[in-house]
């Protein structure tokens, strides 16, 4: 439930980062007509009157960092906001705008309309309930010797897998393979033959597969199964070849060039992964409980049969 929640809530401050909200009055009362009895907020700096809307520096700054946030994310940061220059024309431009705009769609009536109220109400509870969980999870810490013993009691399952780096030559048929083998029997340099005979994409580089880590799952395998079973057993050791068999492109012999053995990584490089891990952790069982205990204290009716 909780995840639909955050899906839910990461929508809507996606569609009001859009809207820039922050500078939309949503949920106070706002008058419909201009009138000369507005006065401007107290104890603030305003840069813009728009009709009967104050703009705040504040409010210009927040729509600004919003706007630069998006475009980055976006790959667009050329068109960041990072002048004085810039901001005033992102003022004078997009925020006067928007508020001529909003002040057409609320002497047109639009906000009394029943999908837009609902709209906002359904914002206002997300908003509320975002706000709720920030203040109930920002108090919680994760100390220092909470995450020594996590990295203690979980060193084995926190190691780096094994990796091999492996060489391939694949060729059209077994004579061509079995050609192949008698050369690097006789001291043939691997790279050098797989350049010349194998026909895989890494001919190129010497049938260069890089570091292979064996995966367990075989349904995640980017290789066939035979060819994690030989490049990863036993009796291939350093600098050995192994003997020709059969996959799905031809016929394979691979080179086992180096291994990086399976090492657990330092506490130091883990620190931070495994702070906030915990710190999840915890946030997540905080807002459980106390969900837990306000369902406790409400009445609550589900009519399933009514739910198509």
């Amino acid at each position: 439930m909780f995840l639909i929640f955050r899906r839910t809530l990461a929508s809507l401050i996606f569609l009001i980062l859009l809207a820039g909200c922050d500078n939309i009055p949503l949920f106070k009362q706002q008058p419909k007509k201009q009138t000369s009895l507005n006065r401007p907020p107290v104890g603030v700096t305003v840069v813009a009157k728009i009709g009967s809307f104050y703009v705040s520096a504040d409010d210009l700054n927040q729509e600004v960092e919003q706007f630069n946030a998006l475009v980055k994310a976006q790959g667009m940061a050329q068109n960041v906001l990072d002048t004085r220059e810039k901001k005033l024309a992102y003022l004078r431009n997009e925020i006067v705008r928007k508020y001529i705009l909003y002040q057409e769609s609320l002497d047109r009536g639009f906000d009394k309309k029943e999908k837009i109220t609902k709209a906002l109400e359904n914002a206002k509870t997300s908003l509320l309930v975002s706000e709720l969980l920030r203040e109930e999870t920002e108090k919680i810490e994760v100390s220092s010797k909470e995450i020594e013993e996590f990295y203690n009691q979980n060193k084995e399952l926190l190691k780096e897998p094994e990796q091999r780096k492996i060489l391939e030559i694949v060729t059209n048929s077994e004579d061509e393979a079995k050609n192949t083998y008698i050369e690097l029997l006789k001291g043939g340099d691997f790279e050098a033959l797989a350049k010349q005979y194998s026909k895989a994409k890494t001919a190129a580089n010497g049938g260069d597969l890089g570091f292979v880590a064996l995966e367990q799952d075989p349904a995640k395998r980017i290789r066939f199964d035979k060819f994690y079973e030989v490049a990863f057993s036993p009796s291939l050791e350093a600098g050995s070849i192994s003997s020709i068999f059969k996959g799905p492109e031809g016929f394979y012999m691979i080179k086992l060039a180096a291994v990086k053995k399976s090492e657990a990584k330092s506490l130091s490089e883990l620190w931070d992964n495994i702070k906030n891990w915990l710190l999840f952790e915890k946030q997540q069982k905080a807002i459980a409980d106390l969900a837990g205990k306000l369902s406790g204290e409400t009445k609550i009716e589900i009519y399933e049969g009514k739910v198509e």
